[in-house]
């Protein structure tokens, strides 16, 4: 028990000052350290931990075990298994020791480790009033809380799932909640009596309310930051989701406060709870519970097992950069022929499953330089599907969309009639739709028409169909499907202009083709690879689509990159920046399917008739790289012998059982920015992402400063999104994935209730043996100078903190393609020996 000195202390300590911006700022700053989640119509890769990284790991690590008893390292059991096996050595928890100034002998701890009776942690974290609640009344009202918040908040951030809106999605989060719960039942129903009249008395106002909830929960103003994170990871997946919607509000100019209304809405729904509750056990328990918010901090400790994970995560991640230096260190690098002797040039996305092709596509025919590039190829552009009313953002989450580009057939008679019958077969299948789902309807459906699907339920579940269409070719003839480009022209659609000026596309050209080193030297053939997944019953499918196309396969940018660098206008503007192409080079727009590495050439009727064999050449070597690919990754996704691989991986992407269609980005621990030669030649097993970037030919390193500020952000958010869901699945991950529910069209319940689940499914990371992604911070390997790195950091606070507290592993390479220098923080850099 807390001593009584203590508790007197905190009874009278002053409560959070009623100035409203006092309390708005303590309001946001918790809201701050809740990541955003997108989607899953873009769901991208973010970092969970993105408020929390200006503090250190450790701290951080500290802070969620406390906050909501959050992990961020496996179990002893992990790391005892990989001392076992020899890939965490003693030299590698000697040195994380160092590290911490501990002088306890490496073998001594490992020993103490094996002694150690369970795995279990006793991290002692805060109790809301919810879980105090649930405690002394022996009732999950915990679980009852988030069910109905969640339910709420399902109807209320609905995008078109629900058929009956029920709640007002035209005022705001706070006043559609309070709305709702004056007149639902079910809180009062289930025994929280007056819950309906707690709710009426509260204030309009969100911020008042908040404050009312605050003072009605005695909530002490030392222990109101740790409260209120608490309470949001209570519900963490819907706070994520709002805290998206801020972010992109902000993102353009607009303000954030969609989140602080959530968290008033939790604050008030615990308020509302509180006096809707009696029993003899609760104020003691409470006060109880408020007095160690306060203390809760100055504990030195909060579990010795928690550091002594952290020591060999430590350890781990040196490990495993010690392997990752070990490819380089003594490697012959392997330069291929001159560009202007390269039969064909293949810029694909830095995602680490091009590395895998890339690979392959240079051993089928070493006359082919590949070159690495975020997948939106510096065209940051909205796109507008045919048929569609509004576009989507084809760019890296972190900026600004660009110009509108409309798809079209190129015949205009034609682009009408197709438009046309793509719109009637949207319509049609929404009529379908809600004939199928209608409170009426659907009893009489399922009779007299039901046996009519199961010629296709059979094909289906053989893989000799698609259940559903592709969406890039739904409601479209093949025949169309493989024709439909961009239009660059300047136009009007639906009150917005849309195309690129003519002075613009230089601009963008020039952009794109330094930010790439390519410059001179161009090959005959230049093929823009973006990439995409295909997969079907997979609700996270656009989680394995391109990143840094916001979560859409990279075939928009592609098509605009190739359109917009075969324009000879563009080419007589990019001559005056000294940039000259050759007028026989043509830029082909491809898409790499990672799912069955399959790779499409959108525009190849460009390519003139005398060159045709040329063209054959190079798609024979696609192939060719693509079988050799597949052979590849077979392995990892079925260990036992598989007699026909390509349709093996074929029919694994049109299972709609099919739970691990691939790995997408799992593995994923280095990102490599370097000229190609230091690393052709590597096999880096689909674990790294590769940056093309020759520091010599970067005046005054702008071009350094945007991979250091933008590529090497995202990889870390996807490395860190990765971590996240292996670490702790229950709060940074979405459980298991054949449990999942679609809810409102924007993300995921495990089962009928509970919480938005975020990040990665358990299958997207463990094979149900092993784990395919091990818990590793990211290794960024830069071949610049360390001035040139320096002054960039000192530049960008959130890129130093990054590495300055341990988020990502910061390595310099040399110029002979050799590990040289390792960040240790502070601007400050140790020699590797």
């Amino acid at each position: 028990m807390i001593e009584s000195n203590i508790a007197e202390a905190i009874q009278t300590q002053s409560r959070v000052s009623k100035k409203p911006e006092t309390l708005v700022a303590k309001l946001k700053g918790a809201t701050k350290k809740i990541a955003p989640v997108w989607p899953l119509e873009n769901f991208v890769a973010v970092n969970p931990y993105l408020g929390l990284t200006n503090k250190s790991f450790e701290i951080a690590a500290k802070d969620l075990a406390a906050a909501g008893a959050v992990q961020m390292t496996l179990p002893l059991s992990f790391y005892l298994k990989k001392v076992k096996e020899g890939k965490l050595k003693v030299e590698h928890i000697t040195t994380a020791l160092k590290k911490r100034q501990k002088n306890t002998n490496a073998s001594q701890f490992i020993s103490n480790l094996e002694n150690t009776s369970s795995d279990a942690d006793s991290i002692e974290t805060i109790s809301t009033l919810v879980d105090v609640v649930s405690k002394v009344t022996g009732k999950d009202w915990k679980r009852f809380m988030v069910a109905r918040v969640s339910n709420f908040a399902a109807s209320y951030f609905d995008k078109g799932q629900a058929s009956w809106k029920a709640t007002n999605q035209e005022k705001g989060i706070f006043a559609a909640w309070k709305e709702e719960a004056m007149v639902d039942l079910t809180p009062d129903v289930s025994g929280l009596k007056g819950f309906r009249k707690n709710a009426e008395i509260l204030p309009a106002d969100p911020i008042e309310a908040a404050q009312f909830a605050i003072e009605k929960l005695r909530i002490p103003e030392a222990g109101m930051d740790i409260y209120l994170h608490r309470l949001l990871l209570t519900v963490g997946g819907w706070s994520a989701f709002a805290a998206r919607l801020d972010w992109d509000s902000e993102l353009y100019g607009g303000k954030d406060g969609k989140l602080i209304e959530f968290l008033t809405v939790l604050l008030c729904w615990e308020a509302c709870l509180l006096e809707s509750i009696a029993h003899v056990q609760l104020e003691p328990q409470w006060t109880e519970a408020l007095n160690k918010l306060s203390i809760l901090y100055t504990q030195d400790e909060l579990n010795k097992q928690l550091n002594q994970k952290l020591i060999l995560q430590d350890a781990f991640d040196l490990s495993v950069q010690e392997s990752i230096i070990g490819k380089f260190q003594g490697h012959q690098t392997v330069s291929a022929k001159t560009k202007s002797q390269a039969s064909a040039q293949a810029i694909f996305c830095i995602d680490v499953r091009s590395e895998v092709f890339r690979r392959n596509l240079e051993n089928a025919d070493n006359a082919i330089e590949t070159l690495g590039f975020a997948g939106f190829f510096a065209f940051p552009i909205k796109y507008i599907p045919l048929g569609h009313e509004e576009g989507e953002s084809q760019c890296p989450v972190l900026l600004k969309t660009g110009p509108t580009i409309l798809e079209e057939i190129p015949n205009e008679k034609r682009n009408r009639q197709v438009l046309r019958s793509r719109l009637l077969n949207q319509q049609v299948h929404q009529i379908w739709k809600s004939f199928k789902t209608g409170a009426v309807t659907c009893f009489s459906f399922v009779s007299p028409i039901g046996l009519s699907y199961l010629p296709k339920l059979i094909s289906d579940s053989f893989g000799l169909t698609r259940p559903v269409p592709h969406p890039d070719s739904a409601g479209l003839t093949a025949k169309y499907s493989k024709i439909k480009s961009v239009s660059l022209e300047i136009n009007h659609y639906h009150q917005e202009t849309v195309g690129i000026p003519l002075d613009q596309q230089i601009q963008m050209a020039k952009n794109a083709l330094s930010a790439m080193s390519l410059t001179c030297n161009f090959a005959k053939l230049v093929l823009i690879v973006g990439h995409g997944s295909s997969m079907v019953n997979n609700p996270h499918a656009t989680g394995y689509d391109c990143g840094a196309c916001g979560g859409h396969t990279g075939e928009a940018n592609a098509k605009v990159a190739a359109a917009i660098l075969n324009s000879r206008e563009v080419r007589a503007g990019l001559l005056k920046e000294n940039i000259f192409i050759p007028i026989e080079t043509i830029f082909l727009a491809c898409l790499h399917n990672t799912t069955t590495d399959e790779v499409t050439i959108y525009n190849e009727n460009d390519v003139p008739a005398d060159r045709v064999q040329e063209l054959n050449q190079l798609k024979h070597s696609l192939i060719r790289a693509g079988q050799t690919s597949r052979a590849e990754r077979i392995t990892r996704l079925n260990p036992k012998k598989v007699s026909n691989i390509d349709k093996a991986i074929l029919q694994r992407s049109k299972d709609w059982s099919q739970t691990r269609p691939e790995w997408g980005l799992a593995a994923c621990s280095a990102f490599v920015v370097a000229p190609r030669d230091f690393t052709r030649g590597i096999d880096f097993g689909g674990s790294s992402f590769l940056h093309s970037y020759d520091w010599q030919m970067d005046q005054n390193f702008s071009v350094l400063e945007l991979i250091m500020t933008a590529p090497m952000i995202v990889t870390s958010w996807i490395n860190l999104q990765y971590y996240a869901s292996t670490v702790d699945n229950r709060v940074f991950g979405s459980g298991n994935k054949t449990l999942h529910n679609v809810t409102a069209g924007v993300g995921v319940l495990e089962g009928f209730s509970g919480d938005l689940r975020v990040g990665l499914p358990w299958q997207a990371i463990h094979d149900g043996e092993n784990y395919q992604h091990e818990p590793v911070r990211l290794n960024v390997i830069i071949n610049a100078p360390l001035y040139a790195m320096n002054a960039i950091l000192e530049k960008h606070k959130s890129v130093r903190v990054l590495c300055d507290n341990n988020w990502i592993h910061l390595l310099a390479m040399d110029d002979h393609g050799n590990v040289s220098h390792r960040y240790n923080g502070n601007l400050d850099w140790e020699e590797i020996s």
